[in-house]
């Protein structure tokens, strides 16, 4: 999968992904997701996103998630 929005330079926040190299990473979004903030929050929290990096954000966690086997632990 090919990502336009979301870029890693070792030089830049120690390498840890963002968006577009505007020093946003993209967990601070994922996370913004999963605690429920809408689209519109996320936008005027950090007016400098657009709706497509959220989006990218997301399918960039989804493929780092599918490259990983987690071990489940039963109860």
């Amino acid at each position: 999968m090919k990502f336009e929005r979301v870029t890693v330079d070792a030089k830049q926040m120690g390498g840890v992904p963002c968006i577009r190299g505007i020093r946003i990473p993209v967990a601070t979004v994922v996370g913004m997701v999963a605690e429920g903030m809408s689209e519109e929050e996320i936008l005027d929290a950090y007016p400098d996103l657009q709706a497509e990096d959220i989006h990218e954000a997301l399918r960039y966690a989804a493929e780092a998630v599918t490259e990983r086997e987690l071990p489940l632990v039963t109860p």
